[in-house]
């Protein structure tokens, strides 16, 4: 495993840009659905992803672990794969067929809340302090402000309440792969990001073929769509992801999961016109306020550093 987490300025503007991009990727993302179904639109993203990788990696040598990876990290690397891209896409793209889009996102921010037990008792370094925890709190807090009386109301979907358990089982994967990939021996990050998208689609490829059949015969504008969420959200932020984790450890990376919801609904009011909530100001305030309470000793060190001769 890396040595403890190092959390710099550039720790910081990736999480951001994640956030925006993944906050963003909801908008492109209906403009998908009109052209093709939910699994297909899931394995075309992440399959031109994975290729686009492959591309990228083998022009840089094909580098992965620096020593000999054993058997169990193998199949560690199996587990993110599934658990970090393949799993969590299948079971929102059903999910959230029967939930209202507050509950799904307020499952993805309930990330941060899976992930910091597991890294307490899984990542050295990652202690579950007061501090960390009333931060994350009070960030989800927000969260559930922003999205407002749809965080929690019925759809009255029939298979609402398996379609809750699909999102919230979707949260939890994406905890448990942070996890697993920060306990990975030292690896290349490009490696990793091309390893893991192939094992995700080669997952997803065959159960949307099962699903949902062969894949229906999308218009131009949707096969651009779907190269640029497999270019920008999956493939580019797949990247950052691994980057994050790799250095500054899964529990900083969960902070991206209270800006989705955030940016999501900025920029849906931007582009779409959607009305802002009237509680916006105090959402952003409580989420502002929980990122700095469960990152504190990381700021302080931060700026420490830009004031240092």
């Amino acid at each position: 495993m890396t040595a403890s987490a190092n959390i710099t300025w550039s720790s910081w503007a990736m999480v951001a840009t994640l956030g925006l991009t993944w906050g963003g990727t909801f908008l492109v993302t209906e403009i998908a659905l009109t052209g093709i179904t939910p699994f297909w639109l899931a394995a075309g993203r992440i399959g031109f992803a994975a290729v686009l990788m492959i591309i990228i990696w083998r022009a840089l040598g094909l580098r992965l672990f620096s020593a000999p990876a054993s058997r169990s990290t193998l199949l560690a690397v199996i587990a993110i794969g599934g658990f970090s891209t393949a799993i969590p896409f299948m079971l929102l793209a059903w999910g959230q067929q029967y939930v209202t889009g507050g509950f799904a996102g307020v499952s993805m921010a309930s990330v941060a809340l899976i992930v910091l037990p597991l890294s307490h008792f899984f990542v050295p370094g990652e202690r579950m302090t007061w501090r960390r925890t009333l931060g994350f709190v009070i960030g989800f807090v927000g969260v559930c402000i922003l999205i407002g009386g749809q965080a929690f109301e019925s759809s009255g979907a029939s298979l609402e309440t398996a379609g809750r358990l699909a999102c919230v089982s979707a949260a939890c994967c994406y905890g448990i792969s942070s996890v697993l990939m920060r306990r990975l021996p030292a690896v290349d990050p490009i490696g990793l990001s091309t390893v893991l998208l192939l094992i995700a689609a080669i997952i997803t490829i065959p159960l949307a073929i099962i699903i949902e059949g062969p894949p229906p015969r999308p218009d131009t504008q949707t096969l651009v769509v779907i190269a640029f969420l497999g270019l920008i959200p999956t493939a580019a932020a797949n990247m950052l992801r691994v980057l994050v984790i790799r250095s500054a450890g899964p529990v900083f990376m969960s902070l991206t999961n209270y800006q989705v919801p955030l940016w999501s609904v900025l920029l849906g009011a931007w582009f779409l016109s959607e009305p802002l909530p009237p509680s916006l100001l105090l959402a952003m305030s409580l989420i502002l306020v929980g990122v700095g309470l469960s990152q504190y000793g990381a700021l302080r060190r931060l700026f420490r550093r830009s004031d240092a001769p």
